[in-house]
């Protein structure tokens, strides 16, 4: 956004002067002509780049395309040009990065570009899947409708997300709590406690000698195992991003004990939510795969898909090698099987998509009440362990004495 300051002429001949927020000049110049007024002189002040404090900026959320999708949908069916349209949206939208790419799309829509061309533009907003959606909406005239149902599926990824996310914040909290209780205890209070018994002269128990080993070096160099422990997190990340590093570590998630089962329902969830809404759009199978491999974002599972493409395009069932994979479920590759046959594979995608979902919950549900003891646990064992280094030569001490 950004202010303008103008001078202009009422309809009874004064002239006045103030200034006006708005995107563009040209919006600037219109909305000061739907007040009654003459423009003489516009030009802009300063640009605003962000309204308050606000926590969107620097990235589109993906809350704030849901409802762009969902206005965008009912302004369309209510026969309002697509031009104008976005031009209303960039008024209403809070987010100022989003605002310029809603600005930009409708000078791109009114200069002759289809809407799915200028979503193309901004990858790191629309993905694939979303410009692909829109694209076929355009062809069969039923935008409206596209937009309307994309929105009702991204908010449905996004309560998904929410959700698992929600259940994590406390094993989460209490996780990392427990990291930094032990870190101050291990490099501050330990130290303070153990040299009594370092000063007795005492033979120590092997325990307690581990015990002050670890607890004086971090006492000396607790600065150093801070900075190892970011450059450790930063070098992990750069391996994560890179080709080899991420093609391991999505092996490695869906084999990971516990959480294994959850990664897997939740790529199962991606890709049948997604094929689904494609298939539904109008959208051939083999390019619904094709974009639906980007949606799933795990290695294994792309390579899956692609390689299923191949046997889509020479003829063959979708399901022919999901039922080999081990990373598919056998009652998704015969349902899936079923739907194809019977010209209804959209509609057993989307029942597949709602299974898996509740599957989600629950599964996550179980993961928070087998968290919460196994956490009990391991903070009984490491309390009890450090108590019991520092109690026994105490104990060996006094009675020594006594």
């Amino acid at each position: 956004m950004a202010i303008y300051k103008y001078r202009a002429r009422t309809q009874q001949g004064k002239v006045s002067s103030g200034a006006v927020e708005a995107v563009t000049e040209n919006e600037a110049a219109e909305l000061l002509a739907n007040k009654g007024l003459i423009v003489l002189a516009l030009a802009e002040t300063r640009r605003k780049t962000a309204r308050g404090w606000n926590i969107n900026l620097g990235r589109v959320k993906q809350r704030d395309i849901v409802i762009f999708s969902r206005q965008l949908s009912v302004m369309i069916s209510a026969t309002v040009p697509v031009v104008q349209a976005l031009r209303i949206l960039a008024q209403q939208t809070a987010n100022p990065i989003f605002i310029e790419k809603i600005v930009e799309m409708g000078n791109d829509v009114d200069g002759g570009m289809k809407l799915s061309s200028a979503l193309s533009k901004h990858g790191k907003v629309f993905s694939h899947f979303y410009v692909a959606m829109v694209k076929s909406g355009e062809t069969s005239g039923r935008l409206d409708e596209i937009l309307q149902y994309l929105a009702d599926q991204m908010e449905k990824d996004y309560d998904l997300i929410s959700r698992i996310k929600g259940a994590m914040i406390y094993p989460v909290f209490i996780i990392v709590g427990m990291i930094v209780v032990g870190f101050l205890m291990m490099t501050f209070v330990v130290p303070n406690m153990t040299a009594i018994l370092v000063e007795s002269g005492a033979e120590l128990p092997f325990l307690t000698k581990i015990l002050i080993t670890i607890s004086d070096f971090m006492n000396k160099n607790w600065w150093m195992v801070i900075i190892g422990v970011v450059v450790l997190i930063g070098i992990f990340r750069l391996w994560v991003r890179s080709k080899a590093g991420h093609l391991l570590w999505d092996a490695v998630k869906i084999q990971v004990p516990i959480f294994g089962a959850l990664f897997k329902k939740i790529y199962i969830v991606r890709f049948t939510r997604g094929l689904s809404t494609l298939i539904r759009g109008g959208v051939p199978i083999a390019v619904g795969l094709r974009i639906t491999a980007e949606v799933v974002d795990n290695k294994a599972y792309q390579k899956l898909i692609m390689d299923t493409v191949d046997e889509v395009e020479g003829g063959n069932s979708i399901s022919t090698l999901f039922v080999k994979s081990k990373l598919m479920p056998k009652m998704l590759s015969q349902m899936m099987n079923i739907g194809e046959r019977t010209g209804k594979l959209d509609v057993v995608l989307e029942k597949l998509s709602e299974f898996y979902s509740r599957e989600i919950d629950n599964l996550v549900q179980g993961l928070t009440s087998l968290i919460e003891p196994l956490i009990l646990v391991v903070m009984g064992v490491g309390v009890g362990g450090m108590v019991a280094a520092i109690m026994l030569p105490m104990f060996q001490i006094a009675q020594s004495i006594s």
